[in-house]
């Protein structure tokens, strides 16, 4: 054994009781290892193992054994046991590789540069086995979240690990039987008020989950009352498969691409909700589902909201980009909301305007939707263009009265 080897077998034990205090340090969730001494021993002893593990198997690029794996996953179910959050799980990990490195750069300052050989050695062994280490403590880990978590709470991980790009998505897809394509439709449902929770919507949600084999988790919850559900879409597209998915900026504005069953399922779930949602979407490999969360919420705040219908239907960045941008020119907003309020005074003038344009501005279609004459809609566009002096089927009543519509719709003028 080289002297690298050697001295990262010397430094072991002080090393990992070094590990041991950074957990109990920064991160909240060991904090009661400073309590329970029982605990602490038994992560000390972890932490040493897995050091003496990699002096003795990586000279020689040994993979780990069946039984190291074994206890590896054992540690895993240990921590899922006593309760951990995904979110500590996985600082744990990152902690955990952080200081191995730590450890092995410093033993190579102090040998000046010397065996390099043998630092190539060990990072050639350190990444692929640090690999399947992380996958048995995941599985443990899993193990244990599928006995005392139900179906729904099993689902709502995934979703969380998948925007977090945590590794552990693999086996808990695996767990709840959801394949995991390269490519994602995320979608926001943003509701004026969120549902109090209850065990009738939770069944309905996963009997929705078990039937478009789709993750799904409840967002963020407002001061003001109301909230998001958002929901992982498979996107395989209609004309090409996944690997010519074209780019994002491309794919936002192409609708085309959306899995056939997305409109299906937004109403279902809305239906299940049991009240006005506005439905944003944004695509995204599995690499970037996060900022895909961040477009699909923004779009979902300027989308407008709508009872659950055929009507109701996802928005994405193309159907409300002029509304995206007004949100941060508020000298624009308040121009809108201007008109907005010249046209309270007139016979469903909005109401109208909605349809006119959902319609394309087909006359015949849009006064059917309104149940109402052809003249009748044309007294009201005609209204419409004498209080506020555009044109609804100009250029610019198309952009300009569209907005305030989606505007006032989305809930943002309360």
């Amino acid at each position: 054994m080289g002297s690298l080897f050697v001295e990262l077998a010397r430094q072991a034990s002080a090393n990992a009781r070094r590990e041991v205090e950074a957990y109990t340090r920064e991160i909240p969730e060991f904090g009661f290892l400073e309590k329970d001494s029982r605990a602490r021993a038994r992560t000390l002893e972890h932490a040493l193992w897995l050091r003496r593990r990699t002096v003795e198997l990586s000279p020689d690029n040994s993979e780990l054994s069946a039984a190291d794996l074994g206890y590896i996953a054992s540690m895993g179910e240990l921590r899922a046991e006593a309760g951990m959050s995904l979110d500590a799980r996985q600082r744990v990990l990152g902690l955990h590789a952080a200081l191995m490195l730590r450890e092995i750069n410093e033993v190579t300052e102090a040998q000046r540069g010397d065996g390099v050989e043998e630092i190539m050695r060990l990072m050639n062994w350190f990444a692929p086995q640090g690999d399947r280490g992380i996958g048995a403590y995941c599985q443990g880990f899993v193990r244990v979240l599928r006995r005392r978590r139900q179906y729904v709470e099993q689902v709502a991980l995934l979703t969380r690990s998948l925007l977090n790009g945590d590794p552990i998505a693999a086996e808990l897809a695996t767990a709840v039987d959801v394949e995991l394509p390269d490519h994602w439709v995320v979608t926001v449902f943003r509701m004026p008020v969120r549902p109090a929770a209850d065990r009738f919507l939770e069944n309905e949600i996963e009997t929705l989950v078990k039937s478009h084999r789709t993750p799904v988790m409840w967002g963020r919850e407002y001061g003001d009352g109301s909230g998001e559900l958002i929901a992982l879409v498979p996107l395989i597209s209609r004309t090409a498969g996944t690997e010519d998915v074209p780019s994002r900026a491309v794919s936002d504005l192409l609708p085309d691409l959306a899995p056939d069953h997305l409109s299906e399922l937004v109403q279902d779930f809305a239906l299940a909700l049991g009240r006005p949602c506005a439905v944003g979407t944004a695509t995204a490999p599995l690499p970037e589902l996060a900022d895909a969360l961040d477009r699909a919420r923004r779009i979902s705040r300027a989308a407008p909201l709508r009872r659950a219908s055929a009507r109701l239907r996802p928005h994405t960045l193309a159907d409300v980009f002029i509304e995206l941008t007004v949100v941060d020119v508020p000298f624009v907003d308040a121009w809108l909301r201007d008109v907005a309020r010249q046209l309270d005074s007139g016979p469903d003038l909005l109401v109208t305007l909605d349809a006119y344009y959902r319609h394309d501005m087909h006359r015949g279609a849009t006064a059917t939707a309104l149940n109402v004459h052809t003249r009748t809609l044309d007294y009201r566009l005609r209204r419409v263009r004498e209080l506020t002096g555009i044109d609804p089927g100009s250029t610019r009543g198309v952009r300009t009265l569209s907005a305030v519509v989606t505007r006032r719709l989305s809930g943002a003028w309360r």
